[in-house]
C-alpha cells in the first residue's frame, strides 16, 4: 500500500505539471503572448514581491494595513461579530490577524493553494487566537467552502483584501463577485481591498521603482518557467515594460523581447520579435461608484467604505442585495 501510494502522488505531481507546462505553451502560442501571472511566484518570485510591498513608491500594501490598523474597531462595529470570516488567496493570513480580535468571528477560513504555507500560518494563528477556530483549505480561491454543522447558520463575511480583485478582467471580475455571492448567501458580506484611480505618475512609478524590484520580480517570472517546463528563456533578451493605460484604467505588465530570437520551451520552439511582448499582469484600477456598480451587477450592495487621506486606496464593505 505504502508503495502504491507513492506511485499515486508521483502520478499526480507529474499530470499537474503536464498541465502547468500545457498552460504555459497555450499563452505562448497565442498572437499576443501572455503568462498567467500566477507564475510569478516561485519562492524567490514571493521573496521579491515581499520587498516590493516595502518600497517608498508601492503605496498599496501599507496603505490598505494602514486603513485596517485604523478602522478595525469601526469595521467590526459595521460587519458584527460571531460570524465566519473566509479569506480566499489568504497566504499568510497577515492582513486577517489586524482584524481577528476586533471581529471576534465563530471561525475563520483562511484558503490558499499552497497548503503546507497555508497550514503553517493557520498555525501560528492558532496558537495566538486560541479562542477562533481557524479552519484551514487547500484549494484555489473558486474553492467551495463547507462548514461543519455548528457553524452552518453563521452568517459568513469574505474577506478578499490586496486589490486583488484588479488582476482580473473586467468580466472574469464580475464572476469571481458572483461566486462571492453565492458562497455568502443571503445574510452576508464581503470586506473587499480596491486600489482607486489616481494620477498616472503615481501609478507608473509604483511599477517602475528606482531599485529595480519589481523589473526583478517580472523577469524572474521567465526563471520560473525555464524550471517549470525545461526552458531556456535568457533574461538578458527581454526587458521589464510597465505603464498606466488610461482609456482602460489599468496597470499593463509585459517582458519585451529585445531582439529577434527563438526560445524552446518543453521542447516546442517559440519564436520572438524584435520588440514583441509577452503579457505578464493587468491590474485594474476603480472609482468607488465604478467598483460598486460592478459589485451591483453580482448582487451586492454597498454599505460603507474607508479611504486613505491621499485617496490612494480603499476598503470597501458590501452586503447581500
Amino acid at each position: 500500500m505504502q508503495g502504491q501510494s507513492a506511485q499515486k502522488c508521483s502520478s499526480d505531481t507529474s499530470r499537474e505539471n503536464q498541465q502547468l507546462r500545457d498552460e504555459i505553451l497555450a499563452g505562448l502560442s497565442q498572437p499576443a503572448k501572455f503568462i498567467n501571472p500566477k507564475f510569478f511566484y516561485d519562492e524567490y518570485g514571493s521573496q521579491l514581491f515581499e520587498k516590493i510591498t516595502h518600497l517608498p513608491e508601492y503605496y498599496p500594501t501599507r496603505t490598505e494595513i494602514s486603513l485596517l490598523s485604523e478602522h478595525k474597531n469601526e469595521i467590526a462595529d459595521t460587519i458584527g461579530q460571531g460570524h465566519v470570516l473566509i479569506e480566499p488567496g489568504a497566504g499568510n493570513c497577515s492582513k486577517a490577524r489586524l482584524l481577528l480580535r476586533a471581529l471576534s468571528p465563530a471561525c475563520y477560513v483562511p484558503i490558499d493553494i499552497s497548503r503546507d504555507f497555508l497550514f503553517n500560518a493557520a498555525e501560528k494563528l492558532r496558537r495566538e487566537f486560541n479562542d477562533i477556530e481557524i479552519l484551514p483549505v487547500a484549494e484555489d480561491m473558486r474553492a467551495k467552502v463547507i462548514l461543519p454543522a455548528h457553524l452552518s447558520d453563521h452568517p459568513r463575511t469574505v474577506f478578499y483584501p490586496g486589490s486583488t480583485i484588479g488582476n482580473y478582467e473586467p468580466q472574469e471580475a464580475l464572476s469571481f463577485l458572483q461566486h462571492i455571492r453565492t458562497m455568502i448567501g443571503d445574510n452576508g458580506g464581503l470586506l473587499i481591498g480596491v486600489d482607486l484611480e489616481k494620477n498616472s505618475d503615481t501609478l507608473n512609478d509604483a511599477y517602475n521603482d528606482a531599485q529595480g524590484v519589481t523589473a526583478q520580480f517580472n523577469l524572474n517570472m521567465l526563471t520560473h518557467i525555464n524550471q517549470l517546463c525545461d526552458a531556456d528563456f535568457d533574461l538578458s533578451q527581454f526587458r521589464h515594460i510597465a505603464f498606466y493605460n488610461e482609456d482602460a484604467s489599468r496597470i499593463e505588465m509585459h517582458l519585451g523581447a529585445t531582439k529577434e530570437h527563438t526560445v524552446e520551451v518543453a521542447d516546442q520552439s517559440i519564436q520572438f520579435l524584435a520588440g514583441e511582448r509577452i503579457h505578464t499582469e493587468y491590474s485594474y484600477k476603480y472609482s468607488l461608484d465604478s467598483f460598486a456598480a460592478l459589485a451591483a451587477r453580482a448582487g451586492l450592495k454597498p454599505v460603507k467604505n474607508w479611504v486613505d487621506g491621499k485617496q490612494l486606496f480603499s476598503l470597501q464593505y458590501y452586503r447581500s442585495a
